[in-house]
């Protein structure tokens, strides 16, 4: 199941208190105080780790719970501290604070890690507050509770080609031709209703990766259809390639409808590198003029196989 967007609730451990406790000496007063520190909290940790694609195993478990920090002991020994809890998620992660709205962290990459919330920090034990008038205290400090927090997980796919177009237009056949992803393909609209993946090798050990997102139809930025939950998949791509249908009536239309999309949804998108793809080119003798901005524009037939290859030349140019 492909979980892209979640909340979790986080707790980080609360310090332990500190200790009351006096040395058995002689001509020490009461002993001498001796009480150690209490243990910190342990921390919240988020790390994106390799091999995983989804945030389905963070949704499910809902809430992540550091171990407290144990109390401080006698002979000024301190407690020790609680252990941190890890919650991996997929490269690609954004983790945003609910309440405050803020951007906590962008994990783009394997083994980044960020402290989303810090454990409480430990309790002075009766030691830390002899004096010269006071030789014999006996109080020490509690520990301090760790920051509850409630949390928004969004994943963002990292991909180098993101696949744009209307519902039917071809992406799906497209992806299942280059790569060994193995999408759902049928002759009606929003046939694809998760974002897929797959790898495009060329050359001697290269590739890149490929991303197909569900169909869009206008008004896609403001929710209608699948485009505003899915949108968001493309804006760490480095190429856009827009898929069109040879036999569509207005290319240029068409092509100008899925720009005013994207970039409703994200401005960063006019800075991309683009393609047009006119698809489905073995059922036209001749595939439409499109000229849009000097734009690139290539034919292809995913079914026959036609344009593929050049279709690779062109992104692996775009990529270099």
């Amino acid at each position: 199941m492909f979980v892209d967007f979640t909340k979790v609730f986080v707790k980080p451990g609360s310090g332990g208190k500190g200790c009351v406790a006096f040395r058995h000496e002689k001509h020490v007063p009461k002993g001498g105080p001796s009480g150690g520190d209490g243990g910190n909290g342990g921390d919240v940790v988020i790390k994106a780790v390799p091999n995983m694609y989804t945030l389905q195993d963070v949704k499910y478990h809902k809430s992540y719970k550091a171990k407290n920090g144990k109390p401080g002991l006698g002979s000024c020994k301190f407690g020790r501290n609680g252990d941190s809890v890890v919650i991996p998620v997929p490269p690609g992660t954004v983790v945003i604070d609910e309440t405050s709205g803020k951007t906590l962290d962008d994990l783009v990459k394997i083994g980044q890690s960020v402290i989303v919330a810090h454990g409480g920090k430990g309790g002075r034990g009766n030691a830390n507050f002899a004096t010269p008038t006071n030789r014999a205290p006996r109080y020490a400090e509690d520990g301090i509770s760790g920051e509850e927090k409630r949390l928004i997980f969004e994943l963002k796919i990292l991909s180098d080609v993101g696949l744009v177009g209307l519902p039917n237009s071809g992406k799906s056949t497209l992806i299942s031709k280059l790569t060994s992803a193995r999408p759902k393909i049928a002759d009606y609209p929003f046939t694809t209703l998760i974002p897929n993946l797959g790898i495009v090798k060329y050359g001697e050990y290269r590739s890149f990766v490929m991303a197909d997102i569900p169909g869009l139809i206008e008004g896609a930025h403001k929710g209608k259809g699948l485009g505003h939950r899915f949108l968001r998949h493309l804006e760490r791509t480095r190429v856009l390639a827009f898929l069109i249908e040879s036999i569509d009536p207005d290319p240029v239309a068409t092509y100008k409808l899925l720009d005013s999309e994207l970039e409703c949804h994200f401005s960063g998108f006019k800075d991309r590198q683009r393609i047009i793809v006119l698809t489905k080119d073995d059922l036209v003798e001749n595939p439409p003029n499109v000229d849009i901005n000097g734009i690139e524009v290539i034919s292809i037939s995913a079914i026959v196989g036609t344009g593929l290859e050049t279709f690779v030349n062109k992104i692996v140019k775009f990529l270099q």
